[in-house]
């Protein structure tokens, strides 16, 4: 893991994952207990993501899509917000299988970010990806998917490791131009407190202009 942390367990495992294929087996594992897990280390993604959505987007836009959902925590929440149809990716068929008893999410998909996506150009009101863009998960190039499935005037909410953010993440947005406004970016916050070597994360919200 770059910068020197150490995470144990379930997440430093994730972490030290070398493939797609490794991660998602990995998550499968943590799936019954990753609620419990997050909670009890303060986990912080979910709920800022929600926030900067809810400053950005109108509520009862739709269909919204949960990039990255796990277990659908934010799920739950975006529902209680106002959003009320939202579909869900994930990596990992054992998080989609936690996530799918909750009833939250209009449909479910299996498929890795930083691939093409199963959706059509211009489908999604609105994206939120909260905690993939990481160490030893989802780089800079993911975000062009997320993008070409956003409609124009549509809004992307996304966390970023610090660590990713300035290393090419950063350039990755700016090279959209005109294409992409940043319409908000936080300073750097720690994502579980509870979690001891946590590096530092930003969430940003894009709008897509065209």
């Amino acid at each position: 893991m770059t910068g020197g942390a150490k995470h144990e367990g379930h997440l430093g495992a994730v972490y030290d994952a070398r493939s797609p294929d490794e991660i998602a087996a990995l998550y499968d594992d943590w799936a019954a207990s990753y609620d419990f897990e997050m909670a009890r280390a303060g986990y912080r993604h979910p709920a800022i993501c929600l926030a900067l959505l809810a400053r950005h987007l109108p509520r009862g836009a739709a269909p919204l899509l949960d990039a990255g959902a796990g277990t659908g925590l934010l799920g739950e929440w975006l529902g209680i917000a106002g959003y009320p149809e939202v579909e869900a990716l994930d990596i990992s068929e054992g998080m989609l299988r936690v996530a799918r008893a909750k009833g939250v999410y209009r449909r479910l998909r299996c498929a890795a970010l930083g691939q093409p996506l199963p959706f059509p150009d211009a489908h999604f009101a609105g994206v939120v990806s909260a905690g993939v863009f990481t160490s030893g998960h989802v780089g800079p190039e993911g975000l062009d998917e997320l993008i070409r499935i956003c409609r124009p005037g549509g809004t992307i909410v996304l966390t970023v490791k610090t660590t990713l953010w300035e290393s090419g993440f950063s350039t990755r947005v700016a090279d959209f131009g005109t294409a992409v406004e940043m319409l908000e970016l936080t300073d750097p916050y720690v994502s579980m407190p509870g979690e001891a070597g946590t590096i530092p994360s930003r969430a940003l919200a894009l709008r897509r202009q065209r």
